[in-house]
């Protein structure tokens, strides 16, 4: 949800028309009013996402008209207007339930700053709302999503996880649903009705990086023109993913180091010390120990993330989960798109339970995205996956050299190979490649122009 309708409250007609202006053009539906009274009798006949009050007013203060706002529209985000001598009063306002305060002067961008935080605030809110009321997590991470007895052993382990406040390092490749594990741990929690809050580690500069972590004050550089928020304070007394730990650099290493022992921040350019109740947990896709020893990662840092250690397994480790995994996001796309396919052919189910997915389960989640969003029959055909995974492994590979083949070529040695070991007797190798008879045939069909020389060269029998 985005800032849409703002409401403007001060007295001082100038002002009040600036900042209207400002909004206007910002392409905001804005209301403009001069006294508490006013803004109290808007706001109770219809909702705002925002409201730019002033502190200073005849009649009813803005102390007041934050008490009433916030009885009438708890969720409407107040910014208190106020001019020198008064931060004292903003401050103690804020704990009352402004979201922030804004100096008087101000320019149009530091106006555009505050709304884009507030939309990043309102981001954060829909999608914990999100988490709490659509995802049930025993529904989402019940084991009946996977047969696999390691990945029973962690869904049976996160409830217990979750009721201490021990750090957790999950460890596995990209996309083995660390977060997903991340966030169930969250909402088992009794943390589970305050925020969590994630960060790219490994999307930021060192210097973005630490503000985003720590929040900044005003003036703490170059473009630092309002107080900016953390995300340790956003998390508080709830639980902030560090995601891709692996990827900070030594100088943030030291500090996250020191809010973990001593659970207190301090804002860039601050001095005020901040104390935080936070449940970290972090992800990473690198073994942090071969980091350890590289020089890359602090080791005193790591043992205070790796409290709780738990490993994912990858995607091929657990290849009893496909077909659950495939039927899961067939439907769940099927019914986004409104297309036709609502099946998935043994062949192609087959040819799927038997791809290495270095992507785990992001990458077999977008593949089913693009074949039912492609797809032109009920049931998803073997021909579609073969084209996507072709064209993927030639993507990654660059070249067709031997060390990277397209998967069709790695696929027909194997399956030549297999036939020449067993004689050319095709039941018999189709048991060992782990699929049907029909399928090993379809496939020799497919590559009638190579399997032809060989069974005239071997001149064996073909049995089954």
């Amino acid at each position: 949800m985005s800032v849409e309708k703002i409401m403007v409250v001060d007295d001082d007609s100038l002002g009040r028309e600036y900042l209207y202006e400002t909004l206007m053009r910002g392409g905001y539906e804005v209301a403009s009013v001069s006294n508490g009274q006013q803004a109290i009798t808007r706001i109770s006949k219809e909702a705002y996402d925002v409201i730019f009050l002033d502190m200073k007013m005849p009649g009813m203060c803005g102390m007041e008209v934050l008490e009433k706002v916030k009885s009438i529209s708890p969720e409407t985000v107040v910014i208190l207007m106020t001019a020198h001598g008064t931060i004292e009063t903003a401050v103690e306002a804020m704990k009352k339930g402004a979201y922030d305060y804004i100096i008087k002067p101000f320019s149009p961008e530091q106006i555009e700053l505050l709304i884009s935080r507030v939309n990043e605030r309102q981001k954060l809110i829909t999608e914990n709302r999100y988490w709490r009321s659509n995802s049930n997590i025993d529904e989402k991470l019940n084991p009946v999503f996977s047969r696999n007895s390691k990945m029973s052993l962690i869904y049976e382990q996160i409830k217990k996880i979750a009721q201490s406040k021990a750090s957790v390092l999950i460890q596995g490749e990209s996309g083995t649903g660390k977060e997903l594990i991340a966030r169930a741990i969250h909402f088992h929690s009794p943390r589970c009705g305050n925020p969590f809050i994630r960060v790219n580690c490994a999307a930021l500069a060192e210097t973005l990086l630490e503000s985003e972590l720590f929040g900044h004050e005003r003036g703490a550089y170059t473009g630092a023109i309002s107080k900016h928020t953390g995300r340790f304070e956003l998390a508080n007394e709830g639980t902030l993913l560090l995601d891709e730990i692996s990827e900070i650099s030594s100088n943030i290493q030291a500090k996250l180091l020191r809010v973990l022992e001593e659970e207190e921040i301090e804002r860039v350019g601050g001095e005020k010390t901040i104390k935080i109740d936070v449940r970290i947990v972090a992800t990473t896709n690198r073994n942090l120990m071969n980091e350890i020893r590289k020089g890359a990662f602090r080791e005193d840092l790591f043992y205070r993330l790796n409290v709780v250690p738990i490993y994912l397994p990858t995607l091929r480790e657990r290849r009893e989960d496909i077909p659950l995994l495939v039927d899961y996001y067939l439907r769940k796309y099927s019914l986004e798109n409104n297309a036709v396919a609502k099946s998935i052919d043994k062949e192609a189910m087959d040819y799927l339970c038997q791809y290495n997915w270095p992507g785990n389960i992001r990458e077999l989640k977008n593949i089913i995205q693009r074949a039912v969003v492609m797809g032109s029959h009920e049931a998803l055909q073997l021909e579609q996956f073969n084209c996507l995974f072709t064209h993927q492994d030639v993507e990654r590979s660059g070249n067709t050299s031997a060390a990277g083949k397209a998967i069709e070529d790695v696929e027909r040695d194997l399956i030549y190979n297999t036939l020449e070991k067993t004689g050319g007797n095709k039941t018999r190798a189709a048991e060992l490649l782990k699929i049907t008879t029909r399928t090993l045939r379809n496939k020799l069909h497919k590559y009638d122009a190579e399997s032809k020389p060989f069974f005239e060269r071997e001149s064996v029998s073909c049995a089954g």
